[in-house]
């Protein structure tokens, strides 16, 4: 078992190549309306799964987006709502996989530093080509779900992310 710089556990997904490319969208649900993620299932597939095991779970139906900086991104995924709480285990940043930029739109992990990702995220509201390389990108909105933009665009902190689900088709 190998372990990040604050002896946590490095969780690694054994899904087989064919259910991860089951896991192509997340839907994520706010009172704003839905934001809709295309996944990098293949590019990330150890965050994605990460993400969508919680997702499945439940893990983040009811929590809210903790830190919302406008003009900079939208943070979620906390279960304690402060920006301090996660699992007890993080996964290995991806950052050296393609589709790395961070632009508007991009669903990106959030962390302490390299390798402490767990169960938040942050959706960019712009461009932020200052986190790549730092961050991993696993997915975004797609150029032409206009709605999804609508809805990231109008999260405010605190806003409820009332359930997150993984769809294989939209």
């Amino acid at each position: 078992m190998s372990t990040n710089r604050f002896g946590q556990e490095l969780k690694e997904y054994n899904y087989t190549k064919e259910e991860l490319a089951k896991f192509n969208y997340a839907k994520i649900s706010t009172k704003n309306g839905e934001v809709l993620i295309k996944l990098f299932n293949q590019e990330t597939p150890n965050t994605v799964a990460n993400f969508v095991t919680l997702a499945n779970d439940g893990f983040y139906d009811g929590l809210n987006f903790h830190r919302v900086i406008a003009g900079f991104m939208a943070q979620g995924g906390c279960p304690e709502r402060s920006g301090m709480g996660g699992p007890d285990w993080a996964i290995k940043c991806e950052v050296d996989a393609s589709k790395q930029k961070h632009k508007r739109g991009s669903l990106s992990m959030a962390h302490a530093g390299r390798d402490t990702g767990g169960s938040q995220f942050f959706i960019c509201f712009v461009p932020c080509p200052h986190l790549d390389g730092n961050h991993t990108v696993f997915g975004e909105i797609e150029e032409t779900q206009e709605d999804s933009f609508k809805a990231l665009d109008a999260i405010k902190q605190g806003d409820e992310i009332i359930k997150i689900e993984i769809l294989e088709t939209i």
